[in-house]
């Protein structure tokens, strides 16, 4: 097994590290991240970071590398307060690959990619009608990470859209019958298999897969 230090990651070529370090978290689900601006200017752009911060209330996070003109994305999400999350299905990898390419605030990676957007009642924010599932939110709260200047936005959930047969009764979501795509890393994609579920845990049980 291969050995690699806290020296080898910080003397390493650049590119290597951010390959390296991005992965180290696994595989996440590939999210769409839908917004627009106040003058009705469409942007989608790809995440890995998407994570669970609390059921109670419904909230889920994101992070950002710090602001600069080129992060429509964040702008957008700050100036509206309102975003979606979409998954991305494995036959459109391509497509959602390209909307991490930095586009003019001009162009809608909507059109650029061919994605189409979608609107529900509740949210002003544009949905990916590809989309297997859709997470509607709102920006609550903007945490500002000091050690490396990136920020953790979290989100309320205020809706969910989704594919009624990838949704079991007890809430749980099945990410393989959803056909959606998971990365890891930042360009590596993967199909997702479920491979067994297993009920609430207590010592001295046997594990036995609900599957």
């Amino acid at each position: 097994m291969q050995h690699i230090s806290l020296t080898d990651i910080l003397s390493a070529e650049k590119q290597y590290r951010t390959n390296l370090i991005n992965c180290l978290s696994g595989v996440r689900t590939a999210q769409l991240l839908g917004t627009q601006n106040a003058a009705g200017q469409t942007n989608l752009a790809i995440f890995n970071s998407a994570m669970h911060i609390g059921a109670h209330p419904p909230l889920l996070g994101l992070i950002f590398r710090p602001l600069d003109s080129q992060q429509h994305s964040l702008q957008n999400i700050l100036a509206t307060q309102q975003y979606t999350l979409n998954t991305v299905p494995v036959d459109r990898l391509a497509s959602a690959h390209q909307c991490s390419a930095r586009y003019p605030q001009e162009v809608s990676e909507f059109d650029a990619n061919g994605f189409t957007p979608w609107y529900s009642e509740q949210l002003a924010a544009p949905y990916v009608e590809e989309a297997a599932l859709r997470v509607g939110l709102k920006l609550v709260e903007k945490i500002d990470i000091a050690l490396n200047g990136t920020m953790l936005l979290i989100g309320e959930v205020q809706e969910i859209w989704i594919s009624e047969t990838a949704l079991d009764r007890d809430g749980n979501i099945r990410f393989d019958l959803l056909e959606a795509a998971g990365v890891g890393g930042l360009d590596t994609y993967y199909r997702f298999e479920a491979a067994a579920r297993f009920g609430y845990a207590k010592p001295g049980a046997t594990p036995i897969s609900l599957f």
